[in-house]
């Protein structure tokens, strides 16, 4: 095979391209369009402070307008429920319904989780990290706001910046605990430890 990086950086860009068409391709399905599955899936990964349409906009990369149109979509399809914030009464938290749940246990892009599952050990790891590197440059370059899973934040299990005395997982950004089981979801106030 070709060790030019030029070569390579011509293949994985083909590779991700072709991935990217077949995914999109299969998520047109259940009545839903690739927005919508998008929509489902963060919103059934985002932690308590991630769950707004502005959140949202961010994450997907599109305009509020756009997801105001994918959300009301959901909402009619009895997907996902607008509810007022109980911290911010002007703004809106997201939440999916039951159905919305369900539905997100017969998302089309499981089937790319699971061929990506089937690969030898010595694939994953370097394929992770290799395509972490290339989002997080290519994010770099657009000026894009990243989002991260909350464990890997600089600022989980802190208050302020600070190992927090009760030894409880807090969150260096809003100041409250943790709660079990949001260590893993994805959240808007991700900040790496050279932010």
């Amino acid at each position: 095979m070709e060790t030019n990086p030029h070569a390579f950086g011509r293949r994985i860009g083909e590779l991700l391209d072709r991935i990217a068409r077949v995914a999109r391709e299969a998520q047109f399905s259940d009545g839903l369009n690739p927005a919508q599955w998008e929509a489902l899936r963060y919103l059934a990964r985002a932690n308590r402070y991630s769950r707004s349409p502005g959140s949202l906009a961010e994450y997907l990369g599109c305009t509020k307008g756009t997801v105001s149109q994918t959300l009301i979509a959901l909402e009619q399809k009895g997907y996902v429920i607008r509810e007022r914030d109980p911290v911010d009464r002007r703004g809106m938290r997201l939440e999916l319904s039951e159905a919305g749940r369900a539905a997100v246990e017969r998302d089309p892009i499981l089937a790319l989780e699971r061929a990506a599952e089937g690969l030898d050990d010595d694939v994953r790891g370097p394929l992770v990290k290799g395509l972490s590197r290339l989002l997080y440059d290519l994010q770099t370059e657009r000026g894009i706001r990243r989002f991260g899973v909350c464990h890997d934040c600089a600022l989980h299990c802190c208050d302020g910046h600070e190992a927090h005395p009760a030894g409880a997982n807090h969150c260096g950004a809003t100041g409250e605990e943790i709660q079990s089981g949001e260590e893993q979801r994805i959240c808007a106030n991700f900040a790496t430890a050279a932010e």
